[in-house]
């Protein structure tokens, strides 16, 4: 018989964990054919996450729980739960609910035709600010035309995948992932599953702005070296910008247009344009060598305090 796993991940999220469980099992109960596994990560929750994916796990051995040490972000949270999955299809899920898990069955439908990864394109976004809905069109379309790697819009980390992507995904060895085009990298057979996003059904969303700007720089610095491109492209622009300026001294010198001596503002803006381009340079560069640093310490990309309901697997063995 074949296995579906559930990976989601959870931060403060004491007030949908009942909900998010019970929709959840009540999909999979369903399913004609399959056995199933639910994976809960708990991304270092202070409030009573823990407590309450504890309760349900005693009563229900197919709920399995990791949790961290403390807050090491959704995308380890996620990679830690690929890790520990056993099923030969594997579903990521937010626990907010806004990503329906009613629809996991027509995905595993779409699966058994030969798709390996069934990725969920938002045809809508309920409940979504227009200032976060304008900044994640941008984000899309500025990491399309910067990255190698062509990354579906409109899509987040909802998605179905064969067990031998995740194989490969778990095989990967960088520490700061950006898992959405990752998927994307590691290519195989990829189908656009569109759905309609709904509202959180309770608490606040776990991505300030704060986190969105570094999913951004995560996402753009994996998959892209066009910025350090850039930074030449600024370097000759600058070259020809005083090069013109030097010109325009020798002609106004010759001809006597003008007295550069008296000429301050112009300097002034030559050294701040000139300054402003050195120090946009430095910031892109030290971008990426900050990431070599942190790939060079080899630091585990998180910390697991304990887990419940789950004994070693091929799979987390080869972490």
């Amino acid at each position: 018989m074949k296995k579906v796993s559930l990976v989601i991940p959870m931060y403060y999220e004491e007030k949908v964990v009942d909900e998010c469980y019970k929709r959840v099992h009540k999909v999979l109960v369903e399913l004609e054919d399959y056995e199933y596994e639910i994976i809960f990560v708990n991304d270092g929750s202070q409030d009573k996450t823990l407590e309450l994916l504890e309760e349900i796990a005693k009563k229900d051995t197919n709920v399995k729980i990791v949790s961290f040490s403390r807050n090491f972000g959704h995308q380890a949270a996620v990679t830690a739960g690929l890790k520990e999955t056993t099923g030969d299809a594997v579903v990521i899920l937010d626990a907010d609910m806004q990503d329906p898990p009613e629809l996991i069955p027509e995905m595993l439908k779409l699966w058994e035709q030969g798709n390996e990864v069934i990725y969920g394109k938002r045809k809508t976004r309920d409940g979504e600010s227009v200032f976060k809905l304008a900044t994640a069109k941008v984000f899309y379309k500025t990491l399309n035309k910067l990255s190698d790697v062509d990354i579906p819009k409109d899509t987040g980390d909802f998605r179905l995948v064969d067990k031998k992507v995740v194989d490969t995904m778990n095989n990967l060895p960088e520490h700061n992932k950006f898992l959405r085009g990752l998927w994307s990298w590691v290519g195989y057979k990829q189908y656009a599953f569109e759905y309609e996003r709904k509202e959180r059904f309770a608490g606040e969303t776990k991505y300030p702005l704060k986190k969105m700007i570094k999913l951004a720089s995560d996402g753009i610095i994996s998959f892209s070296t066009k910025p350090l491109k850039l930074v030449g492209a600024l370097g000759i622009f600058s070259i020809f910008v005083s090069m013109c300026i030097l010109i325009y001294a020798i002609i106004s010198y010759i001809f006597k247009l003008n007295s550069l001596s008296a000429g301050w503002t112009s300097l002034m803006v030559a050294i701040t344009f000139f300054a402003g381009v050195q120090l946009l340079s430095l910031w892109i560069i030290s971008e990426y060598i900050g990431r070599i640093y942190d790939e060079s310490k080899n630091r585990p990309q998180y910390v697991i305090d304990k887990k419940i309901n789950i004994e070693e697997n091929e799979r987390s063995s080869k972490v």
